[in-house]
């Protein structure tokens, strides 16, 4: 995988059908956090919403999703199935993503980074 400077020229990278996978992704992150912006940091799509808000790319066998420790730990008994890691879940390739699922991490992973912001004005 070539690094890019786009989250277009990303996804491109990827065959069709991962691509499509990759987009709808995209837009559902995009429509559950309306005002982040998108990056590409740490070489992979980033969406931003006064900090990092989530990650996700594609790899040979799955689809990594990366909502943070505080999102796997907030949805773990939700994520069972899956494989995951401190800040990662790997959603398989050949399977249905859980799009609903991945919209309520990504509205915590909202509520969470507002309230954060509230917190340091706070101070």
């Amino acid at each position: 995988m070539q690094q890019t400077e786009s989250i277009d020229s990303f996804i491109a990278q990827f065959p069709k059908e991962v691509q499509t996978v990759l987009q709808e992704l995209r837009a559902l992150i995009r429509r559950e956090a309306p005002g982040c912006t998108e990056a590409i940091k740490y070489g992979i799509p980033t969406f931003v919403l006064t900090r990092n808000l989530v990650h996700f790319s594609a790899y040979k066998t799955h689809i990594g999703f990366y909502p943070g420790a505080s999102g796997i730990a907030h949805f773990s008994n939700k994520l069972q199935q899956y494989k995951l890691s401190k800040g990662t879940v790997r959603f398989p390739l050949g399977q249905p993503l859980p799009y609903d699922l991945i919209a309520e991490i990504v509205r915590f992973r909202v509520e969470e980074s507002v309230a954060k912001k509230k917190m340091k004005r706070k101070k």
